[in-house]
C-alpha cells in the first residue's frame, strides 16, 4: 500500500510525457492546390493534434482554406527524422503553415 501511490504517480507521469512527446514531433507532407490561375504545391507542416493520417486531413485542409488553398490529399505522417529528406522538396512551404 505505501508504494502505490508514487507508482500511480509515475505511471500517470509517463502516459502524459508520451502523448506531449508525440504530439510535438508529428508532422505530414501533403499536395494543395489554388484555382484561377491553377497553382499546385507540395508542403510540410508540423501537426498539432492527433498524429493519425485522418487527422491530418482535417487539420491541414482547416490550416489552407483561409490562405485560399485547397488539400489535395496528404502524402504520409511522419516523426523529426523525416524532416531533412522532404525540406529540399517542399521549399518555401516547408513548416509554412
Amino acid at each position: 500500500m505505501r508504494y502505490a501511490r508514487p507508482f500511480l504517480l509515475f505511471v500517470l507521469m509517463l502516459a502524459t510525457c508520451g502523448q506531449v512527446a508525440q504530439a510535438a514531433g508529428c508532422y505530414a507532407d501533403y499536395k494543395a492546390k489554388q484555382d484561377q490561375p491553377l497553382k499546385l504545391h507540395y508542403g510540410v507542416m508540423e501537426l498539432g493534434g492527433d498524429c493519425s493520417k485522418s487527422a491530418a486531413r482535417l487539420e491541414i485542409a482547416a490550416r489552407l482554406k483561409p490562405a485560399g488553398w485547397t488539400l489535395l490529399n496528404v502524402q504520409s505522417v511522419f516523426g523529426p527524422e523525416g524532416l531533412d529528406k522532404r525540406k529540399a522538396d517542399a521549399g518555401s512551404y516547408f513548416l509554412r503553415f
